[in-house]
Order: structure tokens, then sequence, then C-alpha cells
């Protein structure tokens, strides 16, 4: 029941993020169309048959299709059908070039101003993100000088306040193998150390860049002390109580309270018991305890249904970081997150091309929709994050010069523009085989990668 209510979760909210990016692309090109006098004849949110539609009072069909995994807009154009002579000036086909390359142009342009606009209100909400405090070293990192403890401020200057920054800073410059200078903040203030990353042994694996470097975040050390029991779960069947000290696992001191998160989740996969010494009272106790699968905010998990004692309000300030804003500094902190990625998206799509980068990153509708579901349930700032995350990589895919994308016709434009003269028809015919190719090819692939994530999960 719960791996449907997961798989059902995952698809609603992929509809939701694809119908709200798309819509909004889409009007970007309706929208315009309008202003510039251009005739439309249809809206259409998804493809296939549509499941609604009604005639507004501007003669356009405004429609919602069977298939939610795209949607178009249909101009009044010559080439498509007949055109009535008095309508003629309103046909797409018969617009000057720069009134054709805006209204193409304003779908890619729409989706980076909903990014903007994801990134300014998640940042008037808040996100809280971990703080790039060093924990063990060890490699290139230890080599450079970084010392447990210290804090990660900047990369080359660009300031990093979550280690998800770090990671976004640090991965171009580890695949291209170039040493990196860090900024670092301690017990004496702050100084500068140089990765060595050209030391970086063969293709660097992006998924774990952090232990490739010789980085482990710091982590608080939780004690393996209950501090709440969940009613009915399996360690309350068992006889689990609050403020009981767990002292091993299956015989196995330890001193952590995510050895027995993973401990748990182990022996959950293996469909196994987990037996519990419990200290309480001075006394010792064992009990065994089967762990259950059971929804979280991150997905799916294997629990027993007990929670660890809450840290201390001055070691979580250590260990997490929230930024949030008023509603005029987050406008920039919206500019600045969005070039940060928009930087780092463009620069993985150039190492793809030349194979310095992997192509495994690649997303189908499979991975995105599971982070689509992952992102709902941690709430509305992971939410627009990954809203405003998805939209920027539909502007960038949307404005690559490939033949059927907006990105192609754009080119088309400016060759018209430098030549003089459209590009002939039988050029774009051809044009849109090459682009149906490689798109096809391109979705194949994400595809792939969604099926080998399914099964080494």
């Amino acid at each position: 029941m719960n791996v449907l209510l997961d798989v059902l979760g995952s698809v609603w909210w992929m509809i939701v993020a694809i119908g709200v990016l798309v819509t909004f692309h889409e009007f970007g090109h309706f929208i315009v169309a309008r202003r510039l006098g251009v005739k439309v004849l249809r809206f259409s949110v998804g493809f296939g048959k549509p499941l609604w539609s009604r005639f507004g009072r501007d003669d356009t069909e405004y429609a919602v299709a069977a298939i939610p995994l795209g949607g178009y807009v249909k101009m009044l154009d010559e080439r498509e059908g007949e055109v009535p002579p008095e309508q003629r000036h309103r046909a797409f086909n018969t617009q000057k070039l720069w009134k054709r390359f805006a209204i193409v142009a304003a779908g890619p342009v729409f989706n980076l101003v909903f990014t903007l606009l994801a990134f300014w209100v998640m940042f008037m909400v808040g996100v809280t993100d971990l703080r790039p405090v060093v924990g063990q070293v060890s490699g290139i990192a230890a080599e450079a000088g970084l010392k447990p403890q210290q804090q990660i401020v900047a990369v080359d200057g660009h300031r990093t306040a979550s280690w998800t920054e770090v990671v976004i800073e640090l991965v171009g410059r580890a695949l291209d193998h170039e040493p990196t200078r860090i900024t670092v903040s301690g017990d004496g203030g702050e100084n500068n150390l140089v990765l060595p990353l050209d030391e970086l042994a063969g293709k660097v694996d992006e998924d774990h860049l952090l232990e490739s470097i010789g980085i482990q975040p710091w982590r608080p050390k939780l004690e393996p002390v209950v501090g709440e029991v969940t009613a009915g779960g399996a360690a309350d069947r068992a006889g689990v109580r609050v403020d009981d000290r767990i002292v091993a696992l299956d015989g196995k001191p330890i001193e952590r309270w995510n050895e027995l998160q993973d401990a748990v989740e182990k022996a959950g996969r293996a469909g196994n018991a987990l037996t519990l010494t419990l200290s309480r009272d001075g006394a010792h106790r064992e009990v065994a305890v089967t762990p259950e699968m059971t929804e979280t905010p991150g997905g799916e998990r294997y629990r027993i249904g007990i929670a660890a004692r809450p840290l201390p309000p001055e070691t979580l300030k250590r260990f997490l970081a929230k930024r949030q804003y008023g509603p005029l500094a987050a406008v920039s902190q919206s500019f600045s997150e969005t070039g940060r990625l928009a930087t780092t998206t463009l620069g993985m799509l150039g190492r793809m091309v030349t194979g310095a980068a992997s192509t495994s990153g690649l997303s189908g509708p499979i991975t995105i929709a599971r982070y689509a579901n992952e992102a709902a349930q941690m709430g509305l700032s992971r939410f627009l994050y990954f809203l405003a995350l998805l939209s920027l990589s539909l502007a960038i895919l949307n404005l690559l010069p490939i033949p059927i994308l907006d990105g192609g016709h754009l080119l088309y434009y400016l060759i018209e523009f430098f030549t003089g003269s459209p590009v002939s028809e039988r050029v774009q015919i051809a044009g849109q085989y090459v682009g149906l190719a490689l798109l096809a090819g391109l979705m194949g692939l994400a595809f792939y990668n969604d099926i080998l994530r399914l099964f080494s999960s």
C-alpha cells in the first residue's frame, strides 16, 4: 500500500510541477504573440485529445489535453493551412523578423522569470541547509591544510553558506582538474587554502565529490538515547521506552544515533530482526525489533518507530544554516542563485559534450517524479527550489540550438538576420528530422539513466 501511495504521490507532484512550468512557458509564447498582433488559434496545456476546451472572446481555443508532459500554442500560419486574405497580417509567418524572434524567445524567457520568482519566494519563506563545517579530512583536502571544525565560507571568492553551494562551486573545477582556492574560517579568523584538484585521479564521480576530495561534512554527535517512541510502532511493541540508551546492536557496541539508523535500514532491506541492547535504570536488557517500511519526508524508509533526543539549540545553530530575507534582499539573492545554477548547468552540459563529465546526470520523467514527490514532502521552500531548478533546466534545454526546440528556431532567425533571407523550407524540414533524432536520443538516455537509478536504489 505504501509503495502504491508513493508512486501515486510521485505521479501527482510531477504532473503539478510539469503542468505549472509548461503553462508558464507556453503563456510566454501566447502573451507576446497576442501583444504583437499574431492570432492564436489554440492554447493547450498537455498533448493529445483535449479533456476540456472552450473558446474565449478572442476566438482562441483554450484546452487541457490528456498527456500532461508538455503543451503548445498554435498560431495562425500560412505554412499550416489556408489563411483568409483579411487575416494574413495576423499570421505568424508574415511577421517581421524581430517579432518572430520575440515570440519564440518568450517561452524560455518566461521560464527564467519563473525561476527568479520561485527563488524570490523561497528566500522570503526561508530555506534551511547544512552549514559547510568540515568533519574528518583525508587525501588532497588534508594535503591542502584543511582541518576539522573549519567552515568553508568561499570557493574562488564566491561565498558559500551551505554544503549545497560548496558542491555546486567545486564540481566543475574538479571535473576540469583545476587547483581551487577556498576560504575557511576557524578560531584564527579567515584564511585561504588551495585544493589541488589537479591531483584527482581519473574521472571525477560527481555524486561522491566530497569523498573524492577527502572531506566529510561535520555531523554533531547524536547520543543513542531514545527521545520519542511512536505509539503502536515496532519499538513500542518490543518494550522500548523514552530515555532508554541503546548501547549495542546485535551485540556490537554503538556510540552514535546514525549507527542505529544505518543498522535499521540494513536489517529492513534484508528482512531481518534487529536485537537492541538497552540500558535502563542501571540494568541492561535485550529486545528484538523488526524494521517496518514507513513513509517519511524524504520518501519510504525502514523505521522502528523511535526518535533521538533533539539537539541543543547552540549545536543546531552550528549544524544548520537558515537563509531568510526580506522582499528586497531576496531579489538579489534570487538573481545570484539563478546565475550560479545557470553557470553550473551550462558548464556541465559543455563537459558532457566534450566527455569531461558523465551523462549519468541526465534525468527523465521517473527521476523527476521521485524528486518532485520528495521535495513536496520536505516543505514549501524545498518544493520551490525544485521548481526553480526544473524551470531553469527547461529554459536552458529550450535554448539549445537544436531544430524543433525554441533554440533551433532562434538559430534560423539569426541566420536570416545575417543573410537577409529566410532559411529554405527544405533545410528546415531536414533540420526537424535531425532535431527529432537528437531529442529522441536525449530522451532515450534519460530513460536509461532512470532505469539504472531504479535498480540501484
